[in-house]
């Protein structure tokens, strides 16, 4: 019988596109996927360090994985295993521990699968991390959404972030090779192409290349599908790449990008390239440039110096604007980054409380932009998967759409009218086709 491999993934649609990578790897030497709650002789956890639940969901997943099967090899890799392998490996049950790089040499580093005393690591320092390994999604994925990563690491120092310790320096694909590959995956069949990265709009960045390059040789493809930003600093958002969105349909119309702080005290605070002012002119510019743009805002509260009046401001200025949903994140206190050092702690309450008002006001947003969209036709990528009798998929503005499941939509974009707006939630009833309308009951 074949070896059985379960994976779990922790934080972005970064480290998905690499667990994918992975996968194909063990099945490549003939092990069969299992799902994370089946049994499984091997299991590996891509992990994040952004916050400290991450690592707290590490702990856990472990002593799950145990629980499934006490005699199973266990593998920690990603972020989390970067910075903090001496501690991974004190884990009861932890076998080995993969650095940054070393997560896609798994094959080459452990010979046989087999539980010992003691843990092994193996990572690299950070000085080291140059290496561009290529991910993206893969076969048994599905066909619908691939996520392509197509660069990696950080040059930013934002003061609150350890990412650039545990991936290194900021690297690019190739673009010669990222058509090829990008190729590949619209020959494949998948309909939305997610270009992942830790800084995607750091693209090419110390090269004669740069994101927008690499948008324009991807739309000339031919092939029925979209490519959507995973997410993009406001100041590597260019004018060019938001006249490209606004021309190009295969180009989605939604952005998500990091504001962290509507305060420019607290932006300073986190060593942030953008000011306020510049942050609220890249908004109204996409939203004046681009018809029925989706925008989305990852906020970070309660960071050290952020007093009451600094939320507000930040609470305020996110009301007026014309986005349609938001990322909330309390801040966690990270080793080894210079917001440690920084006065001002703000006690769990009020980043409990913080969080809350902006994640209602995140609600309001979302139902106000989803309103506004009623009785409007949109081209829907449908899933190929049901919940509750419905079919689900997405607008290229990032419209979460449901309908009475029909197998026939799935992986298929679809023209709709969308209807009503519950639980941020759209329905739709009927499917127009050539300009005409298609009842579907």
């Amino acid at each position: 019988m074949n070896k059985r491999v379960s994976l779990y993934t922790l934080g972005c649609k970064l480290n998905f596109s690499e667990t994918s990578t992975i996968e194909e790897k063990f099945i490549n030497n003939g092990f069969t996927k299992v799902e994370c709650s089946q049994e499984a002789d091997v299991y590996v956890i891509n992990t994040c360090t952004v916050t400290e639940n991450a690592e707290k969901d590490c702990r856990q997943i472990v002593r799950r994985a145990l629980r499934q099967n006490p005699e199973a090899y266990i593998i920690v890799t990603g972020c989390y295993a970067q910075l903090r392998a001496e501690e991974i490996s004190r884990i009861e049950g932890v076998d080995a521990v993969l650095g940054t790089n070393e997560k896609f040499k798994i094959f080459e580093l452990i010979e046989e699968f087999t539980k010992e005393d003691v843990s092994c690591i193996y990572v690299n320092p950070q000085a080291k991390l140059n290496e561009f390994n290529l991910a993206h999604s893969t076969d048994s994925d599905g066909r619908t959404r691939a996520y392509f990563k197509v660069q990696d690491g950080c040059d930013y120092k934002c003061t609150f972030c350890t990412i650039p310790l545990a991936r290194g320096k900021s690297r690019s694909m190739d673009p010669n090779a990222a058509l090829i590959h990008f190729k590949e995956l619209v020959k494949k069949g998948y309909k939305e192409i997610i270009l992942t990265g830790v800084n995607v709009g750091d693209y090419g960045t110390n090269a004669d290349y740069n994101l927008f390059s690499l948008l324009q040789s991807f739309v000339k493809v031919d092939g029925d599908f979209r490519i959507r930003i995973s997410s993009i600093e406001p100041n590597l958002l260019t004018d060019e790449i938001i006249s490209l969105a606004a021309d190009n349909p295969k180009i989605c119309n939604h952005f998500h990008i990091p504001l962290q702080s509507g305060s420019d005290k607290i932006l300073g605070l986190m060593q942030r390239r953008y000011t306020v002012s510049d942050f609220k002119n890249v908004i109204y510019k996409i939203a004046d440039k681009v018809s029925e743009v989706g925008l989305g805002i990852d906020v970070i509260v309660g960071s050290p110096g952020e007093t009451e009046e600094d939320f507000l401001i930040t609470y305020n200025f996110l009301k007026d604007l014309p986005i349609s949903y938001l990322h909330v994140f309390s801040y966690s206190e990270r080793p080894n980054t210079k917001a440690i050092l920084l006065d001002g702690k703000v006690n769990k309450e009020d980043k409990k409380r913080r969080s809350s008002m902006l994640r209602i006001l995140s609600e309001k947003l979302k139902n106000n932009f989803y309103t506004s969209m009623r009785d409007k036709e949109f081209k829907v990528l449908f899933e190929d998967n049901e919940k509750d009798s419905k079919i689900l998929g997405f607008t290229s503005n990032y419209i979460r759409v449901q309908h009475p499941y029909n197998s026939d939509l799935a992986n298929r974009f679809k023209i709709v009218k969308i209807r009503d707006v519950n639980d941020n939630i759209c329905s739709v009833d009927k499917l127009i086709t050539n300009s005409q309308t298609v009842e579907l009951f």
